[in-house]
């Protein structure tokens, strides 16, 4: 995904504080706090990541599992800095140790094309990043879109996606929402202060002021969004991802991941 796709005052509201919390998805423990003290759980967060270049992903996994953090990944078949694709080859190995780890996974869509608008002939508009290439698709090319990932999830590592859903960049159109919610599948955005920033241009929003800017404003019932890599930011938010976190926990936030919403 492109630095320049979100703007950063973007609302996307598939979930609301009132929906994450009174939905009915499961949620797990709290985690306890490595090398930290032990606190009480002020309130609870959701860290949900994109896939992307797999620039950081290693990282994200280490420091992950420092802090005993579950997160919720959402899966598509991009391109990576290893020359091959997120849900291809040696990558396989990463997602299986995440699975092991207790974490959820949900479809990010196959190609990670963007959705542009419901078509007058009962199609969607599905673009390229770039616009180079196109479809439209009907319903049923639409749900392979969403299907194909939790497929390949399943035969590969043995687990099962969650029937949760983000599309690329957050662009959804009302003929996907409600193809999708036909099928069991629901829609999963991100709030306000959940945006992280981490693909946005770094010259413009340098990592010291993204983590300031998510410490201020991140507080219970938040959705976090960021990515396992991005290609075209200069200074990688990684680098601040680790302070994120303890800031997180030492307000006492509790991460939790997003369990399976239909059986």
């Amino acid at each position: 995904m492109a630095s320049t796709s979100i703007n950063p005052d973007r609302v996307v509201p598939a979930l609301t504080r009132r929906t994450v919390l009174g939905s009915g998805l499961g949620i797990l423990s709290c985690p306890a706090l490595a090398q930290m003290p032990q606190r009480s759980c002020r309130g609870d967060i959701w860290l949900t990541i994109d896939t992307g270049s797999m620039a950081a992903a290693d990282e994200i996994a280490t420091l992950l599992q420092r802090y005993s953090i579950r997160a919720s990944f959402f899966l598509a078949n991009e391109r990576t800095i290893t020359s091959d694709r997120s849900l291809e080859g040696r990558w396989w190995d990463y997602w299986r140790a995440r699975a092991a780890e207790g974490h959820a996974f949900a479809s990010h869509t196959w190609r990670h094309w963007y959705l542009r608008a419901d078509r007058q002939d009962g199609r969607i508009d599905y673009i390229a990043w770039g616009g180079g290439q196109r479809e439209a698709l009907d319903r049923a090319a639409f749900l392979a879109e969403l299907e194909r990932p939790a497929e390949r999830f399943a035969a590969e590592t043995g687990s099962r996606m969650v029937r949760l859903w983000r599309a690329p960049g957050g662009r959804t159109t009302p003929r996907a929402l409600a193809w999708a919610e036909s099928a069991g599948w629901r829609h999963i955005g991100w709030t306000p202060a959940g945006f992280l920033g981490d693909e946005l241009d770094s010259d413009r929003f340098p990592n010291s002021q993204l983590l300031a800017q998510a410490l201020r404003r991140i507080g219970p019932g938040d959705i976090l969004v960021m990515h396992t890599g991005i290609w075209d930011r200069k200074d990688p938010f990684i680098k601040v991802f680790e302070p994120l976190l303890q800031g997180l926990l030492h307000r006492g936030l509790c991460f939790r991941a997003l369990n399976e919403a239909v059986p």
